[in-house]
């Protein structure tokens, strides 16, 4: 068994449905604290909007905006070098939707599956980008696939 396949301690947020709600919806009003917008947040908050078999497409443009406006909140510039990051943000959708195929259960449920598939993998894109996607300015305004070849885990 590897690191990635040991069950992981779940955040408060995720202790049952309402806590869930209550987290989403606080970052929904952009009164979600900057601290708590961790990669198992984004990676719950995906799961979370595309639980009713919600298009990719759609999945996205809800996450952009709700990642746009979190950040107009909490301080964080949404420019070239920082902030909303297109690629990244659609690269993760399109793995946390991929996950969701194979949860049972309910919106709870596929949050929680996926922070603990994904939600300590933060780097995971870089088996999947030739180059530093992350600061790339081109990849942080529109979305660039992944190279096609994907690297070994190190």
């Amino acid at each position: 068994m590897n690191a990635q396949d040991t069950p992981r301690e779940l955040p408060a947020w995720l202790a049952d449905e309402a806590a869930l709600d209550a987290f989403v919806g606080s970052w929904r009003a952009g009164t979600l604290p900057k601290a708590a917008w961790t990669h198992a947040a984004h990676v719950a908050v995906c799961a979370y909007h595309a639980w009713d078999a919600v298009p990719l497409d759609d999945v996205c443009a809800t996450m952009r905006a709700g990642i746009i406006a979190h950040n107009d909140a909490v301080g964080t510039a949404n420019t070239a070098t920082s902030g909303y990051h297109e690629t990244l943000t659609r690269f993760w959708a399109g793995v946390v939707v991929a996950h969701l195929v194979q949860v049972r259960g309910g919106r709870l449920e596929a949050a929680r599956s996926a922070v603990q598939a994904f939600g300590e993998r933060r780097d995971l894109h870089a088996r999947h980008y030739r180059f530093d996607v992350v600061r790339d300015p081109i990849a942080r305004r529109a979305w660039v696939a992944p190279d096609g070849e994907t690297k070994q885990d190190k």
